[in-house]
């Protein structure tokens, strides 16, 4: 099941409706601003109207984001955005919540916030900005760091093993996995609107660049020189193909990934993995090509919905419950504080 579409009063909104006054102070060629500038292009599209529409952000450079929506907004506390939003979603169901985080609010301090979200399946959207750097604190790596990462805080490189963002939210049983990047506008559009349609938690981790302080981590994904042997694109019911001329495809090999050239002779798109968003199996394979050496031509890096299922949300389960409660025998304060495993001395 999908969201309603309650057209409201946003039929007759613009991108430039969702722009506020306030100066956007991101560093110049910072990736936040292509994922500012796709969300106020698509928020008119999504039928709610502003006055439903909530942003919450921890801390870094990614939480300024509520300031720059004319929307409702929160800028919390480092990690706990997506406790506030749990919170706000379960009093206020109406609401379309949507969580801005980056990697080190998020994954570090905000982790264990981040697992419970995803498990319990409450119906907000989760912007992660991956720029696999702390950028707002000037240069730390991040839970999401490669190993081996020089930065301020790992002059010798860092010798941590990083977070694999999508395998963590499949592990934590998230029903809407995904990725997309800042310099494929038009994709990250297309997923942001697949991921508000979805109802439950949707996660899309977003590549971005940090062009100060971590440049072009993303440049084999997003450069025209590179991006079409290392990127492939998830399409449901579409084989996986990539390359400059779709060339290049992966089928299994029992459970294990393989690349094949379309130009051989005995190979063809029929032999060819096809997607399946609703196959968690193949979803948690596609996340772990992260941990492959894309520098030496293994897979490409997947971009799209990797993973989508559909689960009751908490909010309606916790309402079913206080119906069900409000609908039965009526039971005293004392009774129900007491419980049922009490004695007397």
């Amino acid at each position: 099941m999908q969201k309603p579409n309650n057209n409201g009063n946003s039929s007759t909104l613009t991108p430039k409706d969702y722009a506020t006054d306030q100066e956007v102070r991101w560093c110049p060629g910072c990736g936040d601003y292509s994922i500012l500038k796709q969300v106020q292009t698509v928020m008119p599209q999504l039928g709610v109207p502003k006055e439903n529409t909530v942003f919450v952000s921890g801390i870094g450079c990614a939480a300024r984001y509520p300031y720059y929506m004319n929307t409702y907004g929160m800028h919390s506390i480092h990690g706990r955005a997506t406790a506030i939003a749990s919170g706000l979603k379960a009093s206020n169901p109406e609401l379309d919540v949507w969580v801005i985080t980056g990697d080190g609010d998020s994954l570090a301090i905000g982790g264990n916030h981040l697992i419970h979200l995803l498990r319990r399946n409450i119906d907000v959207n989760v912007l992660l900005f991956n720029n696999e750097i702390y950028g707002l604190t000037k240069g730390q790596y991040s839970p999401t760091s490669p190993q081996g990462k020089v930065s301020k805080s790992t002059p010798l490189g860092s010798v941590d093993h990083p977070f694999n963002p999508l395998a963590l939210a499949l592990g934590a049983e998230a029903t809407f996995v995904s990725r997309a990047i800042d310099r494929n506008p038009k994709h990250l559009r297309d997923t942001i609107v697949a991921a508000h349609k979805h109802k439950g938690t949707s996660l899309i981790e977003i590549y971005q660049n940090c062009n100060v302080f971590n440049d072009l981590a993303f440049d084999l994904y997003s450069n025209k020189d590179s991006k079409e042997e290392n990127a492939i694109y998830l399409e449901a019911g579409k084989p996986l193909l990539f390359g400059k001329d779709q060339n290049k495809g992966i089928k299994l090999d029992g459970f294990k990934p393989v690349i094949v050239s379309l130009e051989e002779s005995g190979n063809s798109t029929d032999d060819l993995w096809v997607h399946d968003p609703e196959d968690k199996i193949k979803a948690s394979i596609l996340t772990n090509f992260f941990d492959y050496d894309f520098n030496k031509g293994d897979l490409p890096r997947p971009f799209g919905v990797f993973y989508e299922k559909q689960r009751d949300t908490y909010e309606d389960l916790m309402k079913t419950q206080i119906d069900n409660a409000v609908s039965s025998a009526p039971i005293e304060l004392d009774e129900l504080l007491s419980g049922s495993n009490h004695w007397e001395i």
